[in-house]
């Protein structure tokens, strides 16, 4: 059997196998997001939410995945085809491809490669493509609106998200995730993670995910009052599914950037306990519930509010914040806090 695997057949059926995996579990996560979230925004609003389909309505998500599969597929007059089918596909591909550099045990990572954090940007930036081509796509005016809605947003936005993740660069050494992790891996557990030296930028980070991935309060491209669901509105069925989907899925992968890069990937809180996947999983469906819970409490921001908090808040912020660590790792200040390529973890 070793001996089949180190031919080039074997290669590359370890890597679709692995590929599989990967996606069997994005795409099971993504059911029990989806119940996740409206059961959070039940709790909150006093009821009962998804509660018939299956045991405690576990199922609901299938069910409701199973029911735009059976629907008809409406195609606008006068749209074009082509791009108006790419377009839900292109951003589901992209959502799922960004997770194959994500690592969730030490060597658990379908790709390990040096520059892992420049492939996520890198795909993550390509996502607004599928938004805008959708909307284009329609002959409508308000998916249209809702798209060029969404390129302003997710640009400004991936500015400060780019600037933030500088910090932490500066601060490794590296840009691949697993080296990332190691550097947080100290002796005082939670405490050695990066949130408590790049403490004000979590908060930035968190939040401009939440715009990045067009989530309440900053869900403007798709602002239902005024745009009748935005990019979405001329989709139904499977194509509509599937920008659901990756809309999801881009969430998921914040969650996860925010766990590897802040609190630790699959690091143990505790010292003494072992490090494993369940703390990486375990992060990552807490930060689902901060952002199912923002949603559900949170009203939704002015689009002119929205750009002025991107591009006069945000962005000074996170410049500032990288001359900062930039001079904190020279000088090691505290010993190295923000200098952990230099002292080793």
């Amino acid at each position: 059997m070793a001996d089949f695997l180190d031919t080039g057949l074997g290669t590359a059926l370890l890597i679709a196998a692995q590929g599989l995996l990967l996606i069997g579990f994005v795409m099971i996560s993504l059911l029990f997001l989806v119940y996740g979230d409206r059961k959070v925004w039940a709790a909150v609003q006093m009821r009962r939410g998804p509660n018939v389909v299956g045991p405690w309505g576990l199922l609901q998500t299938v069910a409701d995945a199973l029911k735009y599969v059976f629907k008809e597929i409406v195609v606008p007059a006068g749209a074009d085809r082509a791009v108006f089918f790419l377009a839900p596909m292109l951003s589901f591909v992209l959502a799922v491809t960004a997770w194959a550099v994500i690592p969730f045990n030490e060597g658990w990572v379908l790709a390990d490669i040096n520059v892992a954090i420049l492939f996520v940007f890198a795909v993550a930036s390509l996502e607004v493509y599928g938004v805008i081509m959708g909307g284009w796509a329609s002959n409508s005016k308000y998916p249209f609106l809702g798209s060029l809605r969404s390129a302003a947003q997710m640009v400004s936005y991936e500015v400060s998200l780019g600037l933030i993740i500088i910090g932490i660069i500066i601060s490794t050494g590296a840009m691949n995730f697993s080296a990332i992790v190691a550097a947080q891996d100290g002796a005082y557990g939670l405490f050695s993670w990066y949130w408590l030296p790049h403490l004000p930028m979590v908060v930035l980070f968190f939040i401009s995910a939440l715009a990045e991935t067009n989530r309440p309060p900053f869900d403007l491209p798709e602002a239902e009052s005024e745009l009748v669901a935005g990019y979405q509105v001329e989709y139904s069925s499977v194509p509509y599914l599937l920008f659901m989907a990756g809309e999801y899925l881009a969430i998921f992968l914040m969650c996860a950037l925010i766990s590897l890069m802040f609190f630790g990937g699959w690091l143990s809180p505790i010292p003494g306990l072992p490090d494993g996947a369940f703390w990486m999983v375990a992060k990552m469906a807490f930060f689902f519930f901060l952002f199912a819970m923002v949603k559900a409490i949170t009203p939704r921001y002015r689009y002119d509010q929205l750009m002025r908090i991107g591009w006069k808040v945000f962005l000074p912020l996170s410049l500032a914040w990288v001359v900062i660590v930039a001079f904190l790792a020279r000088y090691e200040v505290l010993g190295g806090v923000w200098a952990r390529s230099t002292i080793g973890g």
